[in-house]
């Protein structure tokens, strides 16, 4: 990738700079509960299956998963057991001296106090989430609301995420550079056409800086 027009750095959350693993073994247990109460069959261990099988099928894991138990849906995520990977903040950082940085994710209600309460909201200058913006990931209409509060253009920004469908296809159709990190269930979403080919993709937050320092 050449960076040398690179203004903006985009980063998605869940997968990316957080790893959700207790949030959604949280949000799966919380489903069978509910479930169960339903009076349909399904335990915490069948939805993290399903969740994961999901994935590798390049289905939303979400959706996919209630596809594939036949259920109605899933308690609504909440975030609550996400934690920061550890080399996120000292990655922002160092980053944070060369670009302007911004986040464009799927989230629900809190961002930017969850991003404070993690020490690291200050390191961005545009923050647009789903429940906030009322538009969701792929919808390229929330790329284009970040580039424009960026005053941005799409050649000079570059979108940082997990997963193939949410955060590199619409990125990438705009124009944007993008970068896929491979961590989460995201990171086992396979990529099914070109569409949704990184420009780069790397396995952890710290390989960044081999590609923008």
């Amino acid at each position: 990738m050449n960076t040398k027009n690179i203004q903006w750095l985009f980063f998605d959350i869940g997968g990316t700079l957080a790893d959700e693993t207790e949030s959604l073994r949280r949000r799966a247990k919380l489903t069978a509960e509910q479930q169960t109460l339903l009076g349909n069959a399904c335990t915490q261990k069948d939805l993290e299956n399903a969740m994961k099988k999901a994935a590798l099928m390049g289905k939303s894991y979400f959706a996919g998963a209630c596809e594939l138990l036949g259920l109605s849906g899933m308690v609504p995520y909440d975030a609550i057991g996400e934690k920061l990977y550890s080399n996120a903040p000292s990655v922002l950082r160092a980053l944070s001296e060369h670009y302007r940085l911004g986040i464009i994710a799927n989230q629900p209600m809190g961002t930017e106090n969850r991003l404070r309460a993690y020490g690291i909201r200050d390191y961005f200058s545009v923050i647009l989430s789903s429940e906030e913006e009322g538009i969701s990931k792929p919808n390229p209409e929330l790329f284009i609301r970040a580039l424009n509060r960026a005053n941005c253009s799409a050649e000079c920004a570059v979108m940082i995420g997990d997963r193939p469908d949410n955060d590199i296809a619409p990125a990438k159709a705009l124009g944007m550079h993008t970068v896929r990190i491979r961590q989460g269930l995201g990171g086992l979403m396979p990529v099914t056409d070109d569409s949704a080919q990184a420009d780069c993709t790397v396995d952890s937050l710290s390989e960044l800086l081999d590609i923008f320092t």
